[in-house]
């Protein structure tokens, strides 16, 4: 049965990676773009779910850690002279001024920085919980985009940085996906995810079985940021302009909504509604645009993309209290148990 699970999980990524080669090759850049903003926020959406859905933390301070990931890779990945380009209110400082690292390299630095940025903020942040904790990453997310606005020689201020090279693509994108979700996939399976799960449902009772509150807090929390940092950066490349005003606490939200509508402490919830969610922000836009049926003209309304949006997230949320998945995941043998179920006898049950 095991081994089953294996070779169909391997057929999938390899009908994945097929997907992506085709598509890489015949969609427009409109297509390929969303398809790399749903992979992207897949892996926000999973670090959120770290902290927020399997370790309860109510954290709002994603947006700060996906900046420090997005500059600091922009950065190592500009070259010279479009950073001379760039920079030219303020020469930026001379360390950073001629560094060029391979995207891979620096979208890791990007990852490790937001992570130890986390350490730093959550070692005294993480003792407080609920709404105190909230309001204290939300504060720590401003304070790293107001430093982000001022630091004139090193981020351009509130300029921001432009030129940035398009390394983003759907191979970049699709395959940090799966990395970020065997990594998470194999964390909460594990005796910390286990001690991650035990904080949510009860601290008291964690701790009472000695498991270290503090510790595995700041474990979840720092693993999150690392990932958030990575899509950070992987976001920044795909766009290649940013400024402090992309990362406001509406970034955070658009996170939080995917993890809410996917399911607290729900992997599986959490890549289909990222999916949903992206996608259909985009698609929806047709209704802001006039529609022609040929008999009959619609005129557009502008922002009616997201009043329908809204309204269906708002159908779904009052009909899944717990989201798209609750804390339920997919898995193979239920997959099967699912078709093999047969219907009760029309004698009853027993009978």
């Amino acid at each position: 049965m095991k081994k089953r699970n294996i070779i169909l999980t391997i057929s999938c990524i390899a009908l994945l990676a097929l997907f992506i080669w085709y598509a890489d090759g015949s969609f427009d850049s409109y297509q390929k773009r969303i398809l790399n903003l749903c992979a992207i926020y897949v892996i926000l959406g999973l670090s959120m779910n770290l902290i927020n859905g399997f370790t309860g933390l109510f954290s709002l301070g994603h947006a700060g850690f996906m900046a420090v990931g997005a500059y600091t890779t922009a950065l190592l990945t500009m070259t010279p002279e479009s950073k001379a380009a760039t920079f030219f209110l303020e020469p930026i400082a001379a360390p950073l001024a001629n560094i060029t690292m391979p995207f891979f390299m620096a979208l890791l630095l990007g990852g490790l920085l937001s992570a130890f940025v986390a350490f730093l903020i959550g070692a005294p942040t993480l003792r407080l919980k609920g709404d105190y904790l909230a309001i204290a990453t939300l504060g720590f997310s401003e304070i790293i985009r107001i430093i982000f606005t001022n630091t004139q020689n090193i981020t351009n201020g509130p300029l921001g940085l432009k030129s940035i090279p398009n390394f983003t693509n759907l191979w970049w994108s699709f395959g940090t996906m799966i990395f970020t979700l065997v990594v998470m996939i194999a964390l909460i399976n594990s005796s910390y995810g286990k001690a991650f799960k035990a904080i949510r449902e009860d601290e008291i009772a964690a701790e009472s079985m000695g498991i270290n509150l503090f510790q595995h807090k700041v474990m979840s929390f720092v693993i999150g940021a690392f990932f958030a940092g990575i899509g950070g950066g992987l976001l920044g490349n795909l766009l290649g302009a940013i400024n402090p005003m992309m990362f406001r606490f509406i970034l955070t939200f658009n996170v939080l909504l995917i993890i809410v509508l996917g399911g607290m402490g729900s992997v599986t919830g959490t890549v289909i509604s990222a999916f949903v969610v992206t996608s259909g922000l985009e698609y929806l836009r047709v209704l802001d645009e006039s529609i022609n049926l040929g008999f009959i003209k619609f005129e557009g309304i502008a922002g009616l993309r997201m009043v329908v949006f809204s309204t269906l997230l708002m159908i779904v949320v009052i009909f899944f209290r717990n989201g798209l998945m609750g804390t339920k995941e997919f898995g193979w043998d239920k997959f099967f148990n699912f078709f093999n179920r047969r219907p009760f006898s029309k004698k009853g049950v027993g009978q």
